[in-house]
């Protein structure tokens, strides 16, 4: 008796040593996750040497190694100056491989963001959000298209990071914001469709369209927002997900089409009131005309998410369902040929543009029987 004890508290000791010794791996292999990230972040300081980061040499760029780098430590050329009376100079190419990037980020939502401190930090960025570098010329005009309602907490950080990374990224871009006017259930596509005609209002030389939420980050300024001869999705890898993407036809998040693209898939559908199904509308309706979806690797499109509770008359759309299912009867009736609203108000702040919009009010779904 006393040896099947011994030999039973012996196996128990072993299984406990070996459950200690996996949470003693898993506990390094964070540790050391955490720990590349900092000494990535900091080494970027540390690499041009202490004298020459407190006394750069003349002529020289300063680090752009901060994701909310400021204009003067943003690594970016200033513009070239010229003479009065004499001809604007002629900019090469902009590269397809920008050499100001910085790789992975650190990304927190904990400081303090007024929109005070976010300007002071991109003094390049005109009014309405517009951007251009000054010493290239961009292949493509980015024009970035936000839903909005109720979001200003987060819109803050959004344009913290994302102007800095745009800029390091060497695009011609403009920032909009498209406000929900009222309460009504939210309608994020139709924003999107909205988002896309308003922008070419205000400059038909936009080519590239980038479909943003207001609360995803990116983590890594690799992930270039440029639109290629398929269309992309960025964010296939949010925290939210555990880095993952949760099926093979998500389509959500962030996303880019070229206007051509765009036109092709005949925009978003404009019938999605509330949460949920608009996302894999879109990626039947590109399914459907025979393009593909592009996406970065699984080590570059990480993002951060903004954590918040699900707004208020944003509700899952109990619909959402029946209509992903009939995307190849309804695409071509429903989109932004049909799209109807109504621009309340534009306000070209120094960051963005909003304008507000009245988008009209859902049917009265039938109960549910």
């Amino acid at each position: 008796m006393s040896r099947l004890l011994g030999g039973t508290l012996e196996r128990v000791c072993k299984a406990v040593l070996l459950l200690c010794l996996l949470h003693f791996l898993v506990a390094v292999i964070l540790y050391f996750d955490v720990y590349a990230q900092h000494l990535a972040f900091f080494s970027r300081f540390g690499a041009r040497g202490p004298a020459r980061a407190l006394h750069p040499a003349a002529g020289s760029s300063a680090n752009c190694s901060r994701p909310n780098a400021t204009a003067p430590s943003s690594g970016l050329p200033e513009a070239p100056s010229v003479r009065p009376g004499s001809a604007a100079p002629v900019l090469p190419p902009c590269p397809d491989a920008p050499p100001g990037l910085v790789g992975r980020l650190l990304i927190e939502f904990t400081s303090p963001m007024p929109l005070e401190r976010v300007q002071r930090e991109n003094p390049g960025v005109l009014l309405g959000g517009r951007y251009s570098p000054p010493d290239c010329t961009p292949a493509q005009t980015v024009a970035v298209i936000i839903p909005f309602r109720h979001r200003e907490h987060h819109l803050r950080y959004w344009l913290h990071y994302l102007h800095p990374i745009l800029r390091r990224q060497r695009l011609r871009y403009g920032i909009y914001v498209i406000n929900q006017h009222g309460e009504d259930t939210f309608n994020r596509a139709k924003l999107l469709n909205v988002g896309f005609l308003e922008a070419l209002k205000e400059d038909a030389a936009y080519d590239c369209f980038i479909f943003s939420d207001v609360d995803l980050v990116p983590m890594d300024d690799r992930n270039l927002y440029r639109c290629g001869d398929q269309p992309r999705h960025f964010a296939i890898a949010m925290d939210k997900f555990g880095f993952r993407l949760p099926y093979a036809g998500y389509f959500g998040g962030v996303s880019g089409l070229s206007k051509a693209q765009f036109l092709r898939i005949n925009g978003f559908p404009n019938e999605y009131w509330g949460w949920g199904g608009e996302d894999d509308d879109i990626f039947n309706r590109i399914s459907l005309t025979g393009m593909k979806i592009s996406r970065p690797d699984v080590r570059i499109g990480r993002y951060r998410m903004i954590k918040h509770d699900r707004d208020k008359h944003n509700e899952p759309n109990p619909q959402r369902f029946t209509k992903i299912q009939n995307t190849k009867l309804t695409m071509k009736r429903d989109g932004i040929a049909s799209v109807r609203y109504q621009v309340l108000e534009v306000s070209r702040q120094p960051l963005f543009t909003n304008i507000t919009v009245d988008i009209g009010r859902p049917p009265a779904w039938p109960p549910r029987g």
